[in-house]
């Protein structure tokens, strides 16, 4: 240190070695905040808006799948898609004891799911477009590359 007081940059501490698992965490916590954001005039969580998307691209799906896809426990998805069904976003138009049921999208439920892609939309522009941070636009292009194999890093 020399004696004025200050740092030389031979002496200043490396940054701290940083975990890739919370920096990926602590913008997935930022992102979700920001679509609950976007979501809320529509009525919708995060979590509804991915099970309406799920029962919207695969017709007739079940219960068990429906929980498989969300990560979540069959009864978790029985009373969600009951609310859903509550809304007339969906219906099971077999539901009855002991039987498989047939979950599908309601007409409001597809209004509903364009409004929300609309909110998302949005929110990946504010987060992630031109006028972003460059490092949260270079996450951006990393993940879409990594789940779009036709797409260059």
């Amino acid at each position: 240190m020399r004696e004025t007081g200050t740092v030389t940059d031979d002496e200043r501490p490396s940054p701290p070695v940083t975990s890739t698992s919370i920096v990926v965490l602590t913008l997935a916590r930022r992102i979700e905040t920001e679509l609950g954001a976007a979501l809320a005039p529509l009525e919708l969580t995060v979590s509804r808006l991915g099970l309406l998307g799920h029962i919207a691209v695969v017709p007739g799906v079940s219960f068990s799948d429906l929980a498989r896809m969300s990560g979540t426990t069959v009864q978790s998805v029985h009373t969600a898609v009951k609310a859903l069904a509550a809304a007339g976003l969906v219906r099971d138009s077999t539901a009855r004891a002991g039987s498989a049921s047939t979950i599908e999208v309601t007409p409001e439920g597809a209004r509903l799911l364009d409004a929300a892609k609309d909110a998302v939309a949005a929110v990946d522009e504010r987060l992630f477009g031109p006028d972003a941070d460059p490092i949260q636009r270079q996450i951006s292009e990393a993940v879409l590359a990594a789940f779009d194999p036709g797409r260059a890093p």
